[in-house]
């Protein structure tokens, strides 16, 4: 299979730096331009101050372009650009990435602004994957990933919807990655020291939860009607979100039928063949130790990630300390890495989804 002439916007910030890190090795797609902001524009990409704990991988000397430039667009189908992975704020990401997808370019989006707008597919592989129909339908070929803490509460809940889900309770403990490089590097922060709070994470995490559990009908999504009660909350750690979930059902539970639904949780025939499709999405333990099960690809964990080159590490689900509280109620723990799994990765994983079913050449 061809490699995609591809850019990443986003040159110095903790997803921008994953993606590029991703596209090291990528089969499909091939890094050929950096958009970032206007001070680093010019700059060759290893001239940028590399943010993660990796060690930079051999990443190619391409030039870092200025996204608030009005030749932005044109410097891109200059340099035959096909995809486009945006890592942007969301005010940076509403002007350029519905100009890139209306010059043709595919744009795959970790930023928050597009994310459920009408004819925009925001998608979880493992549970939507469906909505790709709507793709390049009406605002040209956008696709969205969600909201990093979604992932691991959402995953394992689509593995339990034959029990028609009621209600969600989530409490969640996120890491400081999810608020950026700043963050990871602040003494005070790593210390404990900092303010817990998220300010409209709950309310971004509830609404997306319903989208991606709701019905395409034409390019409108109907949202699923599930009771929500969702809390979020920031700890002093670098990378990893951890979720508490309480849950109701209509149909009764036990739980030898709620494992056997985790261990049956597949993705779609298709996705199966992605480059960053773990070898299942969810890996159940006894009980979640968040320093040794951030990297996981479904089977097994490793304690020395090679993400330029092990595109599954660190893409699965882990859920752990299940427990039935009765007939219909059952809580869980989930965790997953959040600038793997919850960003750069499963932002990738929907391109990848795009090549398999023929939504860009």
């Amino acid at each position: 299979m061809r490699r995609r002439p591809t850019v990443v916007l986003g040159a110095s910030g903790l997803v921008g730096q994953r993606m590029q890190q991703r596209l090291c090795n990528h089969p499909w797609f091939e890094l050929k331009a950096v958009g970032g902001r206007q001070e680093n524009a010019g700059k060759l990409l290893e001239h940028v101050p590399w943010r993660l704990e990796q060690v930079r991988p051999s990443l190619p000397s391409v030039p870092i372009f200025d996204l608030s430039s009005d030749s932005f667009i044109q410097d891109m189908l200059k340099l035959d650009i096909e995809v486009a992975f945006s890592c942007l704020p969301s005010d940076v990401a509403e002007r350029i990435e519905g100009e890139l997808a209306q010059a043709g370019i595919a744009v795959f989006s970790n930023a928050s602004f597009n994310r459920g707008k009408e004819g925009i597919p925001l998608i979880i592989p493992e549970i939507n994957a469906e909505h790709f129909s709507a793709f390049s339908t009406t605002k040209g070929p956008i696709a969205c990933g969600t909201n990093c803490t979604l992932v691991p509460m959402a995953v394992p809940l689509a593995a339990l919807r034959t029990f028609e889900i009621q209600t969600v309770h989530m409490r969640s403990e996120q890491a400081l990655s999810g608020a950026g490089w700043q963050l990871v590097f602040d003494e005070d922060a790593n210390n404990g020291i900092l303010d817990s709070s998220i300010p409209g994470e709950a309310e971004k995490v509830a609404e997306e939860l319903l989208h991606v559990f709701g019905t395409l009908d034409g390019t409108t999504v109907v949202p699923a009607k599930i009771e929500l009660d969702i809390e979020c909350q920031r700890v002093a750690r670098r990378d990893g979100h951890q979720v508490f979930v309480e849950t109701t059902f209509a149909q009764p539970v036990t739980l030898e039928a709620v494992l056997q639904a985790f261990t049956a949780h597949q993705y779609p025939t298709a996705i199966k063949r992605c480059p960053s499709a773990p070898a299942l999405p969810l890996q159940i333990v006894e009980h979640i130790d968040v320093k040794h099960h951030l990297w996981s690809n479904g089977t097994t964990f490793t304690d020395q990630p090679r993400p330029s080159e092990d595109l599954q590490t660190g893409m699965a689900i882990v859920v752990g300390d299940v427990k039935i509280i009765d007939t219909y109620t059952l809580s869980f723990s989930a965790y997953s890495h959040n600038t793997i799994r919850g960003a750069a990765g499963g932002t990738m994983l929907l391109a990848e989804q795009a090549v398999v079913e023929g939504h860009i050449p």
